[in-house]
């Protein structure tokens, strides 16, 4: 089986990948596609589900076609997807009855606000580990039975299923098989009891959902079924599902409690194991599960920035100001620093540990001395200030401080985003060699259920260290710029009063 390979389906907000990975962790092939963003309104986002599974299916393909093998040579896929990012879809059809609602939408806003006034607010985090916010699924699940027509008839009469992006693919996989999720994405819905492990009635009534939408919840880490398409000629084992943000951590070999990773991807999420423990915040972070393997579940604390790599997209495709993402670091590098400058990229409300769904983004301290490079700069650094906020709040939480953050996702490649974040915390940044340690994680996950890797010791030895990046600013500097970063922040709050 060891000289077989791991398919990897990493299904991003953006973008579809597939990646083999051999028995050595290393990436052999890699193929990605893009899909559209649809954005109706303001505030609104949403996916083709049909976009999501022809992407991620032709790029699964084209991976095994590149490396001119079948079926016969992977010995088992992992799936890695978008968290929260709803779906709903016919049983007897397997059409989608709404586009995918997706997990930066905030279209149910005012709603979660009715669910605070009503003193949901301690009933919903006590069971699931979650803040109220437009953010997670029940919300926008309920949004699309109560707006699209006959949606609500048909659920309830056991005619539509709901699923996250993993349940919505293995269902297409397995041309209905199999309509099953796993315990990480099942635990950011707002409808899973993350102490019972299941689906919580008391939730469904609350958000009126029927219990007959909802897909059986699994391990992370287990011999689920086969595939059922044409794509291979034989069937595969579908052996391993986490949400991209539980992946990661599990890709970084964060396997210890009080270990932390964080995602540099369209947005950006920290992550701390914490063991069999569900620690409660005191600081607006989130308690959720990583990942259950062998029975035993363990979890994590989570912080969530909802805009991170998507700010640089927006000076790249809304001001045009650089061609590519990786030429904001050329422009951004050619000053000494921001100039004064602060940019609050709240461009769809500021996550963890603020959570207002009506901040807007800023920028700040403009002067007639202000030039692109300037807010290249402000833009890069206001991904770093949003992490720093989250590890304070952590480091709250645990009661200890950390000493290092093992780090991952497209933006890690700037080494001056690194080193400023470095700068802030005070302490080491790891790059490790494979960056893609989303869609390595769901790999291992499949891997160890089938046993092509043997135990969780068998891979950690994989992790190899890239770059590590020290602090180099004084720490006067480091203060005065939380100091008008914090300020900066305090002006884009409740800034949407409709």
């Amino acid at each position: 089986m060891k000289s077989k390979l791991i398919l990897a389906f990493d299904q991003g907000t953006t973008s579809s990948r597939a990646i083999l990975f051999n028995h050595d962790g290393e990436i052999v092939r890699v193929s990605q596609k893009p899909f559209e963003q649809i954005f109706p309104k303001p505030g609104w986002v949403e996916h083709n589900p049909n976009d999501i599974w022809s992407s991620q299916i032709s790029v699964a393909a084209e991976v095994v076609a590149q490396h001119g093998i079948n079926g016969t040579d992977i010995a088992a896929i992992g799936i890695t997807n978008q968290r929260e990012t709803v779906v709903v879809w016919d049983r007897e059809t397997s059409e989608p009855i709404y586009n995918a609602i997706v997990w930066q939408d905030r279209r149910t806003a005012r709603y979660c606000d009715e669910l605070k006034d009503a003193g949901h607010e301690d009933l919903i985090k006590k069971k699931t580990g979650l803040v109220i916010d437009a953010y997670f699924s029940a919300t926008k699940l309920k949004w699309i039975l109560d707006n699209i027509e006959g949606a609500r008839e048909k659920a309830e009469a056991g005619k539509l299923c709901f699923g996250t992006v993993d349940c919505w693919l293995i269902w297409k996989l397995t041309r209905g098989k199999m309509f099953i999720t796993d315990v990480s994405n099942a635990s950011r819905t707002m409808l899973f009891n993350i102490h019972t492990m299941s689906w919580d009635k008391e939730l469904m009534e609350l958000f009126n959902i029927p219990e007959s939408m909802l897909p059986e919840v699994k391990q992370s880490s287990e011999v689920y079924g086969t595939t059922a398409t044409t794509l291979f000629s034989t069937k595969i084992p579908i052996a391993g599902i986490a949400g991209d943000q539980q992946a990661a951590l599990f890709g970084q070999m964060c396997t210890k409690p009080g270990m932390v990773k964080n995602t540099y991807g369209t947005g950006c999420f920290l992550l701390m194991n914490t063991g069999n423990k569900a620690v409660y915040s005191k600081n607006n972070l989130l308690t959720t599960v990583a990942w259950k393997i062998n029975g035993e579940t363990t979890y994590a604390l989570e912080g969530s920035v909802f805009v991170g790599g998507a700010a640089i997209q927006w000076i790249r495709d809304g001001l045009r100001m650089v061609r590519t993402a990786p030429g904001i670091n050329h422009l951004a590098e050619m000053v000494e620093d921001n100039g004064g400058v602060y940019f609050v990229p709240a461009l769809t409300g500021l996550g963890a540990p603020y959570w207002d769904q009506y901040a807007r983004g800023a920028m700040l301290g403009i002067t007639r001395g202000t030039t692109d490079a300037h807010i290249a700069r402000a833009t890069l650094e206001g991904i770093a200030f949003q992490v720093y906020d989250i590890v304070k709040a952590m480091e709250a939480d645990a009661g200890e401080k950390s000493i290092e953050l093992r780090v991952d996702g497209g933006a890690t490649a700037s080494n001056l985003l690194m080193q400023i974040q470095s700068d802030l915390f005070g302490f080491k940044i790891i790059r490790p060699k494979t960056l893609e340690t989303t869609a390595m994680g769901a790999a291992y996950l499949a891997g160890l259920a089938v046993g092509y890797w043997d135990s969780i010791d068998d891979i950690q030895s994989q992790w190899i260290v890239d770059k590590e990046f020290f602090p180099e600013a004084p720490k006067e500097k480091v203060d005065n710029m939380l100091h008008y970063w914090h300020k900066a922040v305090k002006c884009t709050q409740n800034w949407i009063e409709e």
